[in-house]
Parts: C-alpha cells; structure tokens; sequence
C-alpha cells in the first residue's frame, strides 16, 4: 500500500489567503469612509496576494476583483452623497 504525499502549504500560501481577506475587509470599509485613503491599500494588498498565489489563488483573485469594484462604487458614493474623497 501507498498514500498519496502530503503537499504542506508554504507559510507564503497562508499569509496570502490573510492579505486578500484584509483587502476584502479594507475595501468594503473604504466604500462608507475616504475611499481614496483606503482602497488603494486594498488593491495593493490583493495584487500582492494575487502575486504570491498557492492555495489562495482564487481567493486573491476575487479580493482583486472586489477591491476594484469598491473603488468604482465608493468614489461613486461619495461624490452622489457630497461626502469628501480623502
């Protein structure tokens, strides 16, 4: 008998599922309060996930997707609501 190998996850994997969740978190966040502050951190973060990929591939891949939508959408609110930008 043989079992399959035990593929660990390099600590690199685990750090990027953690940035593209913090990009998910900070762009969300960046839709109510000062989205030029905000999401660009966001987007930052998610292309360094998206970078490191591994096991969080697709998650870096849709906190990219996310974190561009939340610029289009909060720099669209808060110019609606006359709210500041920074």
């Amino acid at each position: 008998m043989s079992t399959a190998p035990y593929d660990r996850t390099r600590p690199s994997e685990t750090i990027a599922g953690f940035l593209a969740a913090a990009a998910i978190f900070v762009s969300v966040t960046g839709i109510m309060y000062r989205p030029l502050r905000l999401i660009p951190v966001a987007i930052v973060l998610a292309l360094v996930a998206a970078g490191i990929g591994g096991r969080a591939a697709r998650l870096a891949t849709w906190a990219v997707a996310i974190t561009a939508a939340s610029f289009a959408v909060g720099l669209a609110a808060a110019v609606i609501t006359s709210n500041p930008l920074w």
